[in-house]
């Protein structure tokens, strides 16, 4: 089945009538007090809380496409405030009682991500819901009952986790042979492209000023070099996300894993009466290549997947044009969950890319000696995370020293990622061995993880 369109950036945007008009690009050299590459999330929740804490810094931001134009305009909608990365990595750079914190304040965001919305005026289809985790297969119920005994003995709040079992997870949506659920408490849904609009037009209006058509070809202390001049400021912040492999001297630093999406048509009430999705509650699956999907305020199903995981040399995509091997994928994967759904038209797929660390583990953080922060590496956790990473780096910026500035993830810093070819063949061996791993649970039926599993977990270090 193919995509009526595929590409133009995003759904999201298609949605709002297509990709915004440029905004100026940068005049010519200038002078700032902050200077933030990138006008994501990230930049974008940094410039906000920077705006609040000292309305009289001069800020820049500079951006090679548009705001929003990455993943923070293209992800699936999920504002979880979860913790999904390797806990016990943490432990060294920080407590457990530090890791506990971290994950307490990631937890926070998602209702700070309300607050900011609703003062503000932001209407990004906001909506607090629950996430279910559905497992077909015994294999996938024993990980998720491994997950939520793992969270809870980090002191992760009962009240925030709870587990189903597979008569009541049907119950909540008919997802066929589900063994249970694992259900997350006190997310939310949003529409990507309307949050990262809206926070470009917030810190905007609050004299931030944002450059756009412009490339930044080098960073170094106190200076940021472009396309289109030189910016200096006595604090930068990288804030590029899948993208930064993109500048010199980062080329691996963080790896930039691709992510698909497809949308299907609208649904009429009576197939939603079928599936049983009415509380549009986030659903995804506990299989090891897992799924992503929402049910979109205009009520379609957007489905995610990691399709291609990784291509040759760092390259990212045209435009958000996906494989149409991988829209096929995906249509399988919609499919198995929601059975109800054969015979819906695809309306659109899309593709982006995220950062992913060598440990897997997201970061943030500033060198003194230059003045150069970063955050980053949420690898698929990025909408409520990066609200995590702008309060932080505004902090590092004014030279706070706070709860935030004291957490694990910060001054993080990862080993980089090896050459080529060896980095393009461990991702791919890695997602190659999740998908037999993945069909081999569901035919043998067997209750334990498979071991091909574990082994891809250790030939990439995740």
């Amino acid at each position: 089945m193919m995509a009526k369109k595929n590409g133009g950036v995003s759904f999201w945007y298609e949605a709002l009538g297509g990709v915004p008009r440029y905004r100026a690009p940068l005049p010519g050299d200038l002078e700032a007090d902050v200077c933030i590459i990138g006008a994501g999330y990230t930049g974008l929740w940094s410039a906000y809380y920077l705006t609040e804490r000292d309305p009289g810094l001069r800020i820049v931001i500079v951006e090679k496409e548009f705001a929003g134009f990455g993943g923070s305009g293209r992800n699936g909608g999920w504002c979880t405030g979860e913790f999904s990365w390797n806990r016990d990595s943490y432990l060294s750079t920080g407590t457990r009682a530090g890791v506990i914190a971290f994950e307490r304040q990631l937890r926070d965001t998602v209702a700070e991500v309300q607050r900011v919305t609703e003062t503000h005026g932001i209407d990004c289809d906001f909506l607090m819901t629950d996430c279910l985790t559905y497992a077909q297969t015994p294999a996938q119920w024993q990980r998720l009952q491994q997950d939520h005994a793992e969270a809870l003995s980090w002191d992760v709040p009962a009240s925030r986790l709870e587990l189903i079992d597979g008569a009541e997870a049907a119950a909540r949506i008919r997802v066929p042979d589900a063994h249970g659920a694992l259900v997350r408490h006190g997310v939310a849904r949003v529409q990507p492209a309307k949050l990262v609009r809206g926070l470009a037009d917030l810190v905007e209006r609050r004299g931030v000023r944002i450059y756009e058509q412009t490339a930044v070809t080098g960073i170094e202390k106190g200076r940021v070099s472009t396309s289109r001049g030189t910016v200096r400021a006595q604090r930068i912040l990288r804030a590029t996300e899948g993208f930064t492999h993109g500048i010199k001297g980062q080329e691996r630093e963080w790896l930039p894993l691709n992510s698909a999406q497809i949308v299907t048509e609208p649904l009429p009430d009576a197939l939603w009466q079928q599936i049983g999705w009415d509380r549009f509650q986030l659903l995804g699956d506990a299989s090891h290549a897992y799924c992503y999907s929402q049910r979109t305020a205009d009520n379609r199903i957007a489905m995610g997947g990691r399709g291609v995981p990784y291509r040759f040399g760092s390259a990212t995509d045209v435009n958000g044009q996906t494989q149409p091997a991988t829209v096929a994928a995906l249509v399988r994967i919609l499919h198995r969950m929601l059975p109800q759904t054969r015979g819906l038209a695809i309306d659109h797929a899309w593709c982006g890319v995220l950062g992913v660390p060598r440990d897997w583990c997201a970061t943030a953080g500033m060198d003194r000696a230059t003045g150069i922060g970063w955050a980053g590496g949420y690898v698929g956790l990025g909408v409520s995370t990066s609200n995590l990473a702008g309060q932080t780096l505004a902090d590092l910026v004014l030279d706070r020293q706070t709860e935030r500035t004291a957490l694990p993830w910060v001054n993080r810093r990862p080993r980089r990622w090896e050459v080529e070819p060896l980095r393009w063949l461990g991702v791919h061996g890695m997602y190659g061995l999740y998908h037999l791993a993945d069909r081999l649970e569901a035919r043998s039926g067997r209750r334990t993880t498979s071991v091909l599993a574990s082994l891809a977990n250790t030939l990439t270090g995740r």
